[in-house]
Formats: structure tokens, C-alpha cells, sequence
């Protein structure tokens, strides 16, 4: 059975309580509460080393731990193991590869070797013990972490000498630890997965999973247990074929790597440049990338491999295909359909029409910068070319109740060519009132209205209101109906003009009942 590391203070206290204290192997373990064997052994090592007492009192931790426990590392039997440590990390990345599997490879070369415990002991001790966070062990083709830096990469105007900050993003995969970095203009949802895509496609292919942290961009009602993440970056995940962990609330541990990269990103990436001038991110990526890629290319410290040639061995393989096409960014709204049956697009000021049956219902409403398509109860309703035009309506004539597909085939010359059939003046009037509107259908019904008088009034009485309606530049519906209710057509234009009757003045509004009359025929 492995005996059990100390505390390195305990054993200065052996030390001390051995040195200038002068006390025996049995006090010292009886104050301490270790066993007699513990306190013999490191007594003994101390002693084998031929350094005196005051020395190690200035010897950092590692140094001291190095200086007494190194003689096991002497052993051909302990150099034989520590041979495998660095094919164990490599390994131990592989899905289903577990530490046991490995030691059970070693003991069938070495069958005189250490047992199964004091195996994984020393591994530990050589990896980097940790005795407050929990290892994470990253399998191949899992899981990528991506992040923002807290510092920023600067870039100048040629023009104005203005400096602009830029954001760094960083992604890094979890088994070989290989990094993507660049220069992202904002942390915005569209640079965000523009950023998350860029470096799947760096890769060469998809991890099963992302994990961010809780920002704006990724999630968009944080929550230790259950956060909601935002419906593009979640649609960005579907068509990657991946899905999304994001990181708890404020525990940089669950994201640990990509944590670590921050510091490398700032030692490696942002250090060697700092006093360098960039006048577009395409530059600054330039540099950023070829810095990257030589962080990449060089060795671990105890691997002495790569994690460019980690990824090649044990992770490219193991990652999921990129899709035939990149992603195209979309947008997500959750209108209301209006009792027209169509719902509005905010961003550019237009209507697309849904079937009248869902007037009143809500919907979900997916766009890109090529079409517009909208979702009721998980299906596909409408879909629509996107249009930019303001104050617009994009109609389809399916979705129309069949009352409403008769006036969706009117068009300006197709009304002027109604009012003619009433009458010159009618056609004159229809068609400078067309003329006076930006978007003519505004102006559909007043002139169906001013046509459907010649049906109630005759046909001539309504081409002579509409005279008398031009004359005076009145161009609306109320003021030739106002001109039909009260026989003001049938006055002759010249005992109006000798008259002076306040026509004009009174045509339009309340004032008209007042007209006097009396003149008239």
C-alpha cells in the first residue's frame, strides 16, 4: 500500500524538530501525528543529502521535496517507470483509455515493476499535484473552449490616427490543447459565431461540444443551473452539429484551459506586438495567426511533443466533419401576427404576410439576409425573399382570405383604366391622386371609392364633381362626395365664380354646411 504525502510544513517541522530541537524519531511523531516510518524516512533523507539545516530554510517548497524524496527517482526500477509517464498523458486523452488499462501495459514489460497504486501516485506527483481543484480529463474530439480576453488588440486609423480597440478571442481544444486566436471588431452575436465558426474551420472539423462562459453573446438568461442560450448561437450549434455547455456562473475552473490560453494569448500573442502599429484587423490577424500557430508547434514541457503534433496523433481524427456550407447568421423575433395577418420586421421597417387563420397568434420568425421565414407550433408557415424596402408589405396570395385576393390584384394602371370608363375628369383625378402618394397602393381604396360614386351618382354627374374637385385642388373622396350630396356639380362654374360662393373654402370640412344655395339651379 502507498503511504501518503505529507504536507510539505510537516516536514520542515520533522526537520526543525530534528535539527534544533533535538528531538527523537517517536516525540516528533507523536506531536506531529504521523506514523514513526514517515518521520524515520525523511529524517534519513535529510541526512543522506549532506545539506546542512540552515540551507533549507531558504529552499522553495519543490526545491526542498526534490532534495529528500529524489533519491527514489535514482532507482532504475523508478526510471524505468517515469519512462511512461509522458505515453500515459498522451493516452489517457483517447476515449475509454483509463490509467489501470496502462498500468496493466507497463507491468506485462515490467513485471518487477510498482504496483498499481503506487503507479498512479507517482503519476500524480509527476503530472502536478492538486489537492483543491478536481483534474479534468480531456478525451479527443470532446470538447472546445472559447472565450474572450480581458485585454484588447489596438488598431489605428492611417487616416485620423484614431485608436480603435478590438477584442480577442480565443478558442483552444481540450485534448490536444491546440489554440485558435484572432482579432474579433466586437462581441456582438454575429462576430461571436463568425469568431466560434472561423475556428472550427481553423481545426479542420467539430468537437462534439463548446463550452463558453455566460456572456451576452452565447447565453441569453444566465443561470447556474439551467442558462438559456441565445436561439442564434444555438441554431449556429445545430447546424455544426454540436451543442453547447456553457460554464457556471463564476468558476473559471469548469473553463480552466481556456483560462490558461488568456495568459498564454497575453505572454505570446499580445507581449511580442505590443509596440507594433496595425491599420485593419486583416493585419493584425496576420501577425496574431503566425504567432499562434508557433505557440502551437512548440513542445510541452513534459510531453516533449507538440500540440500541433498531439492534435495530428490523437484528436484530428476524432473530430466531427464540417458541413458542406458555412453558416449563414440568423435572427430571431417572436411577433405577434396583426389583425392584417402580417407580422413586422423591426430591423427593416417591413410586413411579410403569415396565413390569416394565425391572425392574433405568435410566431417565430428566423432571418437572414437572403429570406425570411416564419414557424407556428414547430412548423414552417411562410417563407418570404427578405425585403428592404420601408413601410413595405410583402403579401403572398395563399395567405389571404379568398374576400382579400380580389383587391391584391390592383395595380395603378389597372385603376386608371377604371376611371376612364367613368370619365375624363375621373381618369384626371385618379391619376394625380396615384401621382401624389410614394407608395401608390396607399391610395388604392380613394380612388375605388371616387370610381364606385359614377355607380350611386351616375357616370357623368361623377366626372363633373371630379372636374369641379380638380379645379379647386381637391384631391380626396370626402370632398367629390361632398360635392355629389349637395348638387354642387350641377352648378354652373360661372355663377359659382360671379357668386363667389366659398366653395373651396367649405368643400372640405364642417364649414360646407353652411354653403348658401339659393343661387343655385
Amino acid at each position: 500500500m502507498k503511504k501518503k504525502r505529507i504536507s510539505m510544513d510537516k516536514i520542515k517541522n520533522i526537520l526543525r524538530m530534528h535539527a534544533e530541537m533535538g528531538l527523537g524519531v517517536r516525540k516528533i511523531a507523536n506531536a506531529l501525528s504521523v506514523s514513526k516510518t514517515t518521520v524515520s524516512d525523511y529524517i534519513c533523507g535529510f541526512k543522506a543529502c549532506s545539506v546542512s539545516y540552515e540551507k533549507t530554510k531558504d529552499m522553495a517548497d519543490s526545491e526542498l521535496h526534490e532534495l529528500l524524496c529524489g533519491r527514489k527517482k535514482q532507482s532504475k526500477r523508478y526510471r524505468d517507470l517515469e519512462e511512461y509517464f509522458p505515453y500515459f498523458a498522451k493516452e489517457l486523452k483517447r476515449k475509454g483509455v483509463i490509467l489501470k488499462l496502462l498500468w496493466e501495459e507497463y507491468i506485462d514489460k515490467n513485471p518487477g515493476g510498482y504496483s498499481y497504486a503506487q503507479t498512479a501516485y507517482h503519476y500524480r506527483v509527476w503530472r502536478g499535484p492538486s489537492t483543491v481543484t478536481m483534474h479534468m480529463d480531456h478525451k479527443a474530439g470532446d470538447r472546445t473552449y472559447v472565450d474572450y480576453a480581458g485585454e484588447k488588440f489596438k488598431i489605428v486609423s492611417p487616416i485620423t490616427g484614431e485608436i480603435e480597440q478590438v477584442e480577442m478571442f480565443l478558442s483552444i481544444l481540450g485534448a490536444s490543447q491546440v489554440a485558435y486566436v484572432e482579432a474579433s471588431p466586437s462581441q456582438k452575436k454575429e462576430d461571436w459565431i463568425k469568431s466560434n465558426e472561423n475556428a472550427f474551420r481553423e481545426f479542420g472539423g467539430v468537437t462534439a461540444s463548446i463550452m463558453p462562459d455566460q456572456l451576452r453573446s452565447a447565453v441569453k438568461k444566465p443561470c447556474k443551473y439551467e442558462p438559456d442560450i441565445n436561439p442564434e448561437y444555438d441554431d449556429f450549434a445545430k447546424h455544426y452539429g454540436t451543442v453547447i455547455f456553457p460554464a457556471r456562473q463564476a468558476k473559471p475552473r469548469d473553463k480552466a484551459l481556456v483560462e490558461g490560453l488568456v495568459k498564454i494569448a497575453y505572454q505570446r500573442i499580445l507581449a511580442p506586438i505590443r509596440d507594433e502599429i496595425f491599420h485593419s484587423i486583416a493585419d493584425l490577424n496576420k501577425r496574431v495567426f503566425a504567432l499562434t500557430d508557433k505557440h502551437n508547434k512548440t513542445p510541452f514541457q513534459k510531453l516533449k511533443i507538440s500540440r500541433y503534433e498531439l492534435f495530428e496523433e490523437i484528436e484530428k481524427d476524432k473530430l466531427l466533419p464540417l458541413p458542406a456550407k458555412r453558416y449563414e447568421f440568423k435572427s430571431f423575433a417572436f411577433p405577434t401576427v396583426g389583425i392584417n395577418y402580417h407580422i413586422y420586421i423591426s430591423e427593416d421597417i417591413h410586413y411579410y404576410s403569415v396565413p390569416y387563420t394565425l391572425k392574433g397568434k405568435k410566431v417565430k420568425v428566423i432571418y437572414s439576409s437572403t429570406s425570411v421565414e416564419v414557424y407556428y407550433d414547430g412548423k414552417r408557415i411562410a417563407s418570404h425573399i427578405r425585403n428592404r424596402k420601408r413601410g413595405g408589405y410583402t403579401t403572398s396570395k395563399d395567405h389571404m382570405p379568398s374576400a382579400h385576393r380580389y383587391y391584391a390584384e390592383w395595380t395603378p394602371g389597372r385603376i386608371i383604366g377604371w376611371a376612364a370608363k367613368v370619365g375624363p375628369h375621373v381618369k384626371k383625378l385618379v391619376s394625380t391622386i396615384l401621382s401624389g402618394k410614394q407608395y401608390p397602393e396607399q391610395a388604392f381604396r380613394t380612388c375605388i371609392g371616387i370610381i364606385g360614386l359614377g355607380r350611386k351618382f351616375g357616370k357623368k354627374r361623377t366626372d363633373m364633381a371630379c372636374k369641379r374637385a380638380v379645379s379647386f385642388k381637391l384631391h380626396n373622396y370626402k370632398a367629390v362626395r361632398n360635392i355629389l350630396d349637395r348638387g354642387l356639380d350641377k352648378i354652373d362654374e360661372e355663377k359659382v365664380c360671379e357668386q363667389k360662393l366659398p366653395f373651396h373654402e367649405n368643400i372640405r370640412g364642417a364649414n360646407y354646411y353652411e354653403l348658401d344655395l339659393k343661387k343655385g339651379p
